[in-house]
């Protein structure tokens, strides 16, 4: 396996599509397949935001400053998926927004990397070269073994909906 940075995060692309596809052909399934399925997407997801906003995005912002409108729009893409598998950490695939919430997390996610392989990559890649497309892959994969599976606390923010919705 290569250590490019970029290799490895379209290898995550490539998975977390892969869990997509599983989940929009059980979607009408047993709830216990749905709920695998939604719990891998959350630990997939988790992890590989957490690479990206922790080592890929501040060292392309660093050493590739042309490129921070790119930086800051894939920032707050993260964000809203972050609050959405926060949310759907603290539901059950039998709760009646669970299918819905799930397919609105799909859609923005996979948008997401479409943009990141289309347009981002080939820029990050010219830009940055293949040393440092190694040495990034590298730093990737030690902030994989030390990141979160989980969100922090998806019941914290359940309560907070909540109370703003009431």
């Amino acid at each position: 396996m290569s250590n490019d940075a970029i290799v490895l995060l379209r290898e995550d692309h490539k998975e977390i599509r892969e869990v997509f596809k599983q989940f929009q052909k059980a979607e009408d399934g047993s709830s216990t397949a749905r709920q695998r399925l939604v719990d891998r997407m959350i630990e997939l997801l988790t992890v590989h935001t957490y690479i990206e906003n922790e080592v890929m995005y501040p060292r392309v912002r660093e050493l590739l400053p042309e490129l921070e409108d790119d930086v800051l729009e894939s920032y707050e893409e993260h964000h809203v998926a972050d609050v959405l598998v926060l949310e759907l950490a603290s539901m059950k695939a039998d709760d009646e927004r669970f299918n819905a919430k799930t397919t609105v997390l799909i859609e923005n996610v996979t948008h997401h990397m479409k943009e990141e392989e289309d347009d981002w990559f080939p820029k990050v890649r010219e830009g940055l070269g293949r040393k440092a497309l190694q040495e990034l892959g590298d730093a990737l994969l030690k902030a994989r073994r030390k990141a979160p599976r989980r969100p922090s606390d998806p019941s914290a923010l359940k309560k907070a909906v909540d109370a703003f919705i009431t």
